[in-house]
């Protein structure tokens, strides 16, 4: 059973996801917040597999509630999926850099939405191509140094199996570019999470433009 919390300022959209998501009969809705620091609190009590948190909200906004959630070490398993819409990038980006591990335009369908709880759940990230890649090469245009010896230590197949998932592959679509199993595939992602430091695939990608594993409008391999 996926346990979700559900966090808007706007108690018609949350009484409206938590219909939509308990009547799934593998998800739940554990608890309702309408800011960031509320849904931060409720995370620390029920500990849900993820929070749908909205970014636009009065007091602490969703960014806020992201960073104290990813903050706490007891809620390291929790997976924020970030809610916005298309003319607010910057709600994507800080989201992502926050810890998020995805996002969906706040006018997605219920299908859409539903699918992405489960993709966050499972360990993924809802990282599509074309929005992810325009939006993740904003995010992280070197400001400082870039440290090309950071993936130094990642096997040269790591290597290529973090530039495909930075140019918006998913782990299925790796496996085909490749031709490897879903399970090696995992297996170097796993490992590539570990060696970094990072916390989610989300911010894999980040590292990977940050210090120019690939480059913004860089096609993948084919």
């Amino acid at each position: 059973m996926i346990r979700v919390v559900i966090a808007d300022d706007q108690a018609l959209v949350r009484g409206g996801f938590r219909m939509l998501i308990d009547n799934e009969p593998d998800m739940t809705v554990v608890g309702e917040a309408s800011d960031g620091a509320a849904a931060a609190e409720l995370a620390a009590t029920t500990v849900p597999d993820v929070i749908l948190m909205d970014v636009q909200m009065p007091g602490v906004d969703g960014i806020e509630g992201i960073r104290r959630v990813a903050a706490n070490p007891a809620l390291s398993a929790v997976r924020v999926l970030i809610l916005t819409t298309f003319d607010e990038d910057d709600y994507a980006i800080a989201g992502l850099n926050a810890g998020a591990s995805g996002f969906l335009l706040k006018n997605t369908d219920p299908a859409q939405l539903l699918h992405g709880i489960r993709v966050v759940a499972g360990g993924e990230e809802l990282l599509s191509p074309g929005m992810t890649r325009r939006l993740l090469a904003r995010a992280t245009t070197p400001t400082g140094a870039v440290n090309h010896d950071v993936f130094a230590q990642l096997t040269a197949r790591e290597r290529e199996v973090v530039a495909l998932a930075a140019h918006g592959l998913s782990n299925e679509e790796i496996t085909r570019e490749l031709v490897i199993s879903p399970a090696t595939t995992k297996t170097h992602i796993s490992r590539a999470l570990a060696k970094l430091g990072a916390r989610d695939r989300a911010q894999l990608v980040a590292l990977a433009y940050r210090h120019r594993l690939v480059e913004p409008g860089q096609e993948p391999l084919s």
